[in-house]
């Protein structure tokens, strides 16, 4: 079931001080898309819009927080997630890893992606989504 929520921005940034709270926990009430970036990867800048829009036609279904794996502490969370490529994205629900893919896909596949991971693709097509 796809819980919508209008009270938070859809697309965030986080790091690895809020990661448990804003990723992990909140995944329990709605769906996270996370997305393990770097500022000198091509194929990070090339995804980017992708996932926005696919956010964003969702219309509140599922969030998207951006992780900036440039150094520092976030390179913690790639290793705790087993980062091996960039982009990773990986999907959380119900506080936990559900799914994941690595490098530059088309908003077609991104979308497809998602809502076969999210169980109500076909309901999304119906709506035009």
């Amino acid at each position: 079931m796809l819980l919508r929520s209008n009270t938070r921005p859809p697309i965030f940034t986080v790091d690895l001080a809020q990661f448990q709270a804003l990723v992990v926990e909140a995944s329990n009430q709605q769906a996270i898309l996370v997305d393990f970036c770097a500022d000198w990867c091509s194929a990070c800048h090339t995804l980017s819009p992708h996932l926005e829009r696919v956010i964003n036609e969702l219309d509140g279904a599922i969030r998207l927080a951006r992780v900036e794996i440039d150094g520092g502490e976030n390179m913690k969370l790639a290793a705790l997630y087993r980062l091996r490529a960039f982009p990773t994205v990986i999907l959380f629900q119900g506080g936990q890893e559900y799914g994941r893919f690595s490098g530059a896909r088309s908003t077609h596949q991104v979308r497809d992606w998602v809502l076969a991971r999210l169980g109500s693709g076909e309901e999304h097509r119906r709506q035009g989504v």
